[in-house]
């Protein structure tokens, strides 16, 4: 489902490196460079300098970092994504998110602080 609908959407790039499936669980660390997508149950940290899609039936209990996120599953752990995270309607995260852009889906479920990090930092005015 998450494939063909965000497609378009252009937020993530790349070939997918890793994937954990949605029979599988899966404790440790995971740290890689390319796309990384979760459908099974996930626990520890995981990190990629790529992009990350957590799928509809996936549940983490991690801190997260990535490039881009998509999520349709369930997180519970603070969130730092570098660029644009969207939460489909299905989505739940139970933690702090730092975030450049967030889109929130009709139905996402969120509790957190959440910080808006600026992509490019405004020069300050000049009077």
């Amino acid at each position: 489902m998450m494939f063909g609908l965000k497609k378009s959407s252009g937020v993530l790039t790349g070939d997918m490196s890793t994937i954990i499936g949605k029979d599988t669980t899966f404790k440790g660390v995971v740290s890689g460079k390319g796309t990384i997508r979760v459908d099974g149950q996930f626990e520890g940290e995981l990190q990629t300098t790529g992009d990350l899609m957590v799928g509809d039936t996936a549940i983490i209990t991690a801190n997260v970092k990535a490039r881009n996120a998509i999520i349709g599953g369930t997180i519970h752990g603070n969130v730092e994504i570098a660029e644009k995270m969207e939460l489909l309607a299905s989505a739940k995260i139970y933690g702090d998110i730092k975030v450049g852009v967030l889109i929130i889906g009709e139905g996402a479920v969120f509790k957190g602080a959440c910080e808006m990090k600026h992509l490019v930092e405004p020069q300050a005015q000049k009077k």
